[in-house]
């Protein structure tokens, strides 16, 4: 794929984060779980627990002098799942490192209004943050990989998955994808290994959102005012 057709394409990403977690993502970026763990100097079965193993539930951790933090659920998915269609040898362990090592972007607005409706998060307010792909392109190049499916979710009936889910820019096969799909959905995630730590910089603007109605918690001067999820 072209940089610049996945610029042209998805100009805007969308991230939804636990609820009041903006200002701790504001200081130190927005982490991946691996990276969190790394920053709280979690170790042994806790670490394990939380980075190679589901979570069906959320889980808060914390770390002296540093404020609280959510190491969000995985209700989508589980190891019984990714056993089925887990391709290339890679164990549902692996699976979750895999993930847990990075943060996830949506590409499509109805995506993430999909997971905002969804019964796990619906009733509670959520953090939406949503970015400029330019901009945050520019500086984590390097560390961005695509994905065709929702690398996190196998309800359903789960997509195969495995190593080479998670492609470059380069070699993503975009035009494959198109073909068989709207264009519009012929990338699913976008994710940075390890995490964006310049949030601000890439960032529009940030809301709460609960039950569809729309708070403004931050947005960066000089954008539209429409400009959110």
């Amino acid at each position: 794929m072209k940089e610049e057709d996945l610029l042209r394409q998805y100009p805007r990403l969308w991230h939804m984060a636990e609820d009041g977690s903006w200002d701790s993502i504001r200081k130190h970026g927005l982490l991946s779980t691996t990276s969190l763990l790394d920053l709280y100097k979690y170790k042994g079965k806790a670490r394990h627990d939380l980075e190679s193993a589901r979570r069906p539930e959320s889980v808060l951790i914390a770390a002296d002098e540093l404020p609280h933090a959510v190491v969000r659920d995985q209700k989508p998915m589980t190891a019984s799942a990714l056993e089925k269609c887990l391709t290339d040898g890679t164990t549902p362990e692996q699976w979750f490192e895999t993930l847990n090592a990075r943060v996830f972007f949506w590409l499509s607005r109805d995506r993430l209004r999909g997971l905002l409706g969804a019964r796990a998060y619906r009733n509670r307010p959520q953090t939406v943050l949503t970015l400029d792909t330019k901009s945050l392109v520019e500086a984590n190049r390097d560390r961005i990989r695509l994905s065709p499916i929702n690398s996190g979710a196998t309800i359903y009936r789960p997509a195969p998955r495995g190593i080479d889910t998670f492609l470059s820019i380069a070699d993503y096969p975009f035009d494959q994808w198109r073909k068989k799909r709207r264009a519009s959905n012929a990338v699913v995630e976008l994710t940075v290994l390890d995490g964006v730590q310049d949030i601000t910089d890439h960032a529009i603007a940030v809301h709460s959102v609960y039950k569809g109605e729309l708070t403004e918690l931050w947005r960066k001067k000089g954008t539209a005012g429409d400009d959110g999820p």
